[in-house]
C-alpha cells in the first residue's frame, strides 16, 4: 500500500483551539490518519499519513476550523506507514520559540516564493541564516547561508541578537533571508527579527520541501540533502528519500561511515552522541532496543512507554512530536 505524507502549518488566531481538539482528533482517526498536529493560540502544525482519501478528508476537517481556509499541505509518498499512532496535542506554541508576543499572525517578514528566492539569495546584500539545527544545516543548505550553531529553536533569539550585534559593530545594515525545513520556523523567526526592529525580512515560502519541489535541479542553489523528521531521514532534491539513516538514540542522521564506528550501537549510540550519553541513558535504549529485536521477530511493532514519553535529545520533544517539524 502507499501512504501519502502530508506536512502542513498555518499561523491563525485560534482562541478556542481546545474545544477542537476531540473532534479533530475522532475525524483523522476514523480517517485512517497516523501522525501528530500540534494545535495552539496561535494555529496548527503537523505531519501525518494514510490513505490518499484519508488525508484529503483530514485536510478538509483542518481547513473547516475558521482561519484556517487557506492552510496548505506537502505531500509525499511512503510505501510505509512512517507513524505508530495519531496524537493530536493541545500547545502554547506550535513551535517553540519560547518569546512570548511573537506573533506571525500580527508581525512577519516579506514570504517570497521559490522562483524568486534565488535572485534574493544571490544578492551579496543579503545575509542568509539557516533557521533549523546544526545536524541539518550538516548534511544540506542553501549555496552561503550562514549556520547559527543552534540544538533547539529556543537557541535561535539569543543567537540572533548576538549576530544583530555583530553586523551592528561592522556598519552593515544588510537584507536578512531565512529559511527552514517547510517555512513554519522561518516564518515565526521573521517575526520575532521583525519585532526588534529590523525591516527588510524576508523568508521562503513553503521551505525547503517547496523549493525542491519547484526549482529544477539545474537552477538550485541547494546543496546536498535535506532532513526530515520522519522514517526517511533526508530527501535528495527530487524528493526521493536520501542516503541517511538515523541513530535512533539521539535522532540524528548518520552515514554508512558512521555506522561502521566502534561507537555505533543500533538504537543505544552513535558517533555523535556516545560521549553524551550516561550508563543509564546507554541501559534504557539497549533495553528498548531488546524488546523493539524481539517484537520484530515476533511479527509485531514495538510501541513500549520509552517511544511514548521519551523525549529525544536534539528537539526536545517527543519522537513523533518532533516531525512536525517538516511543517
Amino acid at each position: 500500500m502507499t501512504y501519502t505524507i502530508a506536512a502542513f502549518y498555518k499561523f491563525f488566531s485560534f482562541p478556542d483551539f481546545e474545544s477542537h481538539r476531540a473532534r479533530l482528533a475522532d475525524t483523522l482517526d476514523a480517517a485512517g490518519v497516523k501522525g501528530t498536529v500540534l494545535i495552539a493560540a496561535e494555529g496548527v502544525n503537523g505531519t501525518i499519513a494514510g490513505p490518499a482519501e484519508g488525508i484529503e478528508t483530514a485536510l478538509a476537517t483542518l481547513r473547516a476550523l475558521p482561519g484556517a481556509e487557506t492552510l496548505e499541505a506537502k505531500f509525499s509518498q511512503s510505501d510505509e506507514m512512517p507513524f505508530l499512532r495519531l496524537k493530536v496535542r493541545l500547545k502554547k506554541e506550535i513551535v517553540t520559540m519560547g518569546i512570548p508576543g511573537t506573533d506571525p499572525n500580527a508581525l512577519v517578514g516579506t514570504y517570497l516564493d521559490p522562483d524568486a528566492w534565488n535572485e534574493l539569495i544571490s544578492d551579496p546584500d543579503t545575509v542568509l541564516i539557516d533557521t533549523r539545527n546544526d545536524y541539518e544545516y550538516a548534511i544540506g543548505t542553501f549555496e552561503g547561508a550562514i549556520d547559527p550553531r543552534t540544538k533547539t529553536f529556543r537557541e535561535f533569539p539569543d543567537w540572533f541578537r548576538d549576530f544583530r550585534s555583530k553586523l551592528e559593530s561592522e556598519g552593515r545594515t544588510p537584507k536578512i533571508a531565512m529559511f527552514c525545513t517547510g517555512g513554519i520556523r522561518c516564518e515565526k523567526a521573521t517575526s520575532f527579527v521583525k519585532a526588534e526592529g529590523i525591516d527588510d525580512v524576508y523568508h521562503l515560502n513553503g521551505g525547503i520541501l517547496k523549493y525542491l519541489e519547484t526549482v529544477p535541479e539545474e537552477k538550485s542553489l541547494w546543496r546536498g540533502e535535506c532532513f526530515v523528521f520522519d522514517e526517511r531521514v533526508s530527501v535528495k532534491h527530487d524528493l526521493t528519500p536520501g542516503s541517511y539513516d538515523m541513530c535512533h538514540a539521539c535522532k540524528r542522521p548518520i552515514t554508512e561511515e558512521d555506522k561502521q564506528a566502534a561507537a555505533y550501537v543500533p538504537g543505544v549510540s552513535c558517533p555523535h552522541c556516545v560521549d553524551e550519553m550516561t550508563d543509564e541513558q546507554r541501559a534504557r535504549f539497549a533495553e528498548r532496543q531488546k524488546q523493539i529485536d524481539l517484537a520484530r521477530k515476533r511479527g509485531q511493532q514495538h510501541m513500549g512507554p520509552e517511544a511514548e514519553a521519551r523525549r529525544s535529545e536534539d528537539t526536545g520533544k517527543t519522537e513523533e512530536e518532533a516531525r512536525t517539524e517538516n511543517a
